[in-house]
């Protein structure tokens, strides 16, 4: 009765397209959104959920065109601006991102997100003080989530303010103390400091979790050779090596305190000097 011509509830539609997304299967999702648009070209859930799995499979065009048809049913929609921006970013237009984070701004002072997003920005930019203000602002709007809070001592650590950084990380570290990038930041502004024992037992305790985190494994390499532990500073940096060759072979070598090893052979046969 009526079986063989009735249409899906796009409701059951969404809750099958979510359940993919939150098994990070965003192809799958796409094709049940378009189920939902073929039936209602202006499902605003629909249209904002692909934009954001497009975005997941970088189809940054694609994403785009989502979120424009979403600011044309609701030209106040600062989520739309925001996820705009984040995929004309990621295509390398910044004039265009950071005009869709002022927009979302506009139309939502209170939305954290747009904050951030411009402050890691400006922090491309190399326009530091800038976005530190700008993360600032993401912080004093929603003090719950820590990523403002991890971005503005990373900028902080990259304008050699290091003992600033460092308590900023520390500060994290005690609000959420699982957060292992707040941790590993720890470490690298204690080794920035000087502080390679204190540095080194952070990257121990990451890596009894994280075994194989290159990044982890070099700044335990980098730590070993400013305490003259040459030998183990070499293997850890060949392990790291052996994870990515072309990044870890560029830092060590622009790394000053390698440079101590440049005449050693089996550094300039690692890092092809």
């Amino acid at each position: 009765m009526g079986l063989f011509g009735s249409k899906e509830k796009p409701e059951d539609i969404m809750y099958h397209a979510m359940s993919l997304m939150g098994k990070n299967q965003p192809k799958g999702a796409i094709s049940l959104f378009n189920k939902i648009l073929k039936q209602d070209s202006k499902n605003v859930a629909a249209l904002f959920n692909k934009g954001l799995a497009l975005n997941k499979i970088k189809k940054y065009t694609d994403s785009v065109t989502c979120f424009d048809k979403l600011i044309e049913i609701d030209p106040k929609d600062a989520q739309a601006y925001n996820n705009k921006g984040i995929a004309m970013a990621e295509m390398g237009n910044i004039q265009s991102a950071a005009e869709c984070y002022e927009k979302a701004i506009e139309v939502d002072p209170k939305y954290a997100a747009s904050y951030f997003n411009k402050g890691v920005l400006l922090d491309k930019l190399q326009e530091h003080e800038e976005a530190l203000t700008t993360l600032e602002k993401a912080i004093s709007i929603d003090s719950r989530k820590p990523n403002a809070m991890v971005y503005k001592g990373i900028v902080l650590g990259k304008m050699k303010r290091h003992e600033e950084a460092l308590n900023c990380f520390q500060n994290i570290c005690k609000k959420y103390p699982n957060n292992q990038d707040a941790f590993f930041q720890k470490g690298v502004q204690l080794a920035e400091l000087g502080k390679h024992e204190k540095a080194l037992d952070v990257f121990d305790e990451i890596l009894k979790k994280f075994k194989d985190n290159v990044n982890v494994v070099y700044a335990k390499s980098r730590s070993k050779a400013a305490l003259e532990m040459y030998p183990e500073a070499l293997e850890l940096l060949k392990h790291a090596i052996s994870r990515n060759p072309k990044i870890i072979r560029k830092w060590a070598k622009e790394e000053p305190i390698f440079t101590v090893l440049h005449n050693n052979d089996k550094f300039r046969a690692l890092v092809k000097l």
